[in-house]
């Protein structure tokens, strides 16, 4: 396909997706605007785009496909927007927040003047953020979820899913509604909990200090959801509020069971609830991504002496293998410490893997 792209928000995820246009249509022409000028400078060097647009006007009139990839606030604004402006015949507007009810109701006013919104959702993302961790395989093997509208034709939904064909995501077609119970369930609530497991160990922490110091290890690692922007999840929040309200009393009920259960010392209920939720657990698929972005990790044990970390960081060198993290669980005198070392995909990890045993006798570890 050729045409003009025009993608508004130019961070991790509007810029993986201009990437993947431009790697699988070279024909295409992809304009960015970003309220950060440095953004746009950052993205025009590094290839991401062929030019900045001035204004979202200056981008949008002529554009064939407009990719909305701002917070949902700023989508519904832009959507205001766009409903304003004199839009190309044809054009496809889409976006990429994580709720969708709101943002479709909003979108009908573009509906209403002719215009093509097809909501969408690339369900992949990357501790790192801005366009500097863009790549064009940021959504390879992840879900997709696209929510048109019932009358959209399938000629506009299949023209979308060309366009982003070079993301090599998963499509799923969901209504939105659908998807906003979808990603409460298995991305906003997680979230919630988490920044609720923070904010009481916080508390717990002004009476007694060594809260801090234990949560150092797998307390960190299983909240680590909870150091996302406050602002994008204050807002997802309030977007999916009746969603949430039902998952949370829910959740509510799901305690008062674990609170009876303990009261009782019912051994043998409280045995089946962990089991149960093992067994739901250990199911799950491994080799695929999710809505919320996974943690590739690569436990070492190695042995406590100077240098340690450069050695092992050397060895990743040589291969030229990434890493986006690393820190000491554990370091004692006269015993082996446990180095924890993140990588961006579960390739690099592998790779990782094989790398350290061919260069050394450390014993690694992938928790699963």
């Amino acid at each position: 396909m050729n045409g003009r792209v025009f993608v508004i928000g130019l961070g991790l995820i509007g810029g993986s997706l201009a990437l993947g246009i431009k790697d699988k249509h070279p024909q295409s022409y992809v304009i960015g605007y970003d309220v950060s000028e440095h953004n746009v400078k950052l993205g025009k060097m590094l290839g991401v785009i062929d030019e900045k647009a001035e204004s979202i006007m200056a981008g949008a009139i002529h554009a064939d496909l407009i990719i909305i990839a701002t917070p949902v606030k700023e989508t519904e604004i832009i959507i205001n927007m766009l409903a304003e402006m004199p839009l190309k015949k044809g054009v496809i507007v889409t976006d990429v927040g994580s709720t969708k009810g709101k943002i479709v109701q909003k979108a009908q006013i573009l509906l209403d003047k002719g215009v093509t919104f097809i909501g969408g959702h690339p369900m992949a993302g990357s501790h790192k953020s801005g366009v500097l961790a863009a790549k064009e395989l940021l959504f390879e093997n992840a879900f997709y979820l696209l929510t048109p509208v019932q009358d959209t034709k399938e000629e506009e939904i299949n023209s979308l899913k060309s366009w982003l064909e070079g993301t090599k995501a998963k499509f799923l077609i969901v209504t939105s509604n659908e998807h906003d119970l979808l990603t409460g369930v298995i991305s906003h609530m997680p979230h919630i909990v988490a920044t609720s497991l923070v904010h009481q160990a916080d508390h717990t922490s002004k009476k007694n200090d060594l809260v801090t110091r234990l949560a150092a290890g797998g307390f960190r690692d299983i909240t680590r959801i909870a150091s996302s922007s406050p602002a994008m999840w204050r807002d997802i929040l309030l977007h999916n509020k009746e969603v949430l309200l039902q998952l949370l009393n829910d959740w509510q009920h799901e305690m008062d069971k674990v609170i009876s259960l303990i009261k009782e010392e019912n051994a043998s209920e409280l045995f089946e609830y962990f089991q149960h939720a093992k067994n739901v657990r250990d199911e799950l698929p491994q080799n695929q991504k999710g809505a919320i972005p996974a943690f590739y990790d690569l436990y070492v044990d190695v042995p406590d002496y100077p240098g340690v970390i450069s050695e092992i960081t050397g060895y990743l060198a040589k291969e030229k293998i990434s890493i986006t993290n690393i820190r000491i669980i554990e370091t004692r005198e006269e015993l082996n410490g446990i180095l924890v070392i993140s990588f961006q995909t579960d390739e690099d990890r592998l790779r990782a893997q094989q790398c350290i045993a061919s260069y050394s006798n450390y014993g690694t570890t992938i928790e699963k």
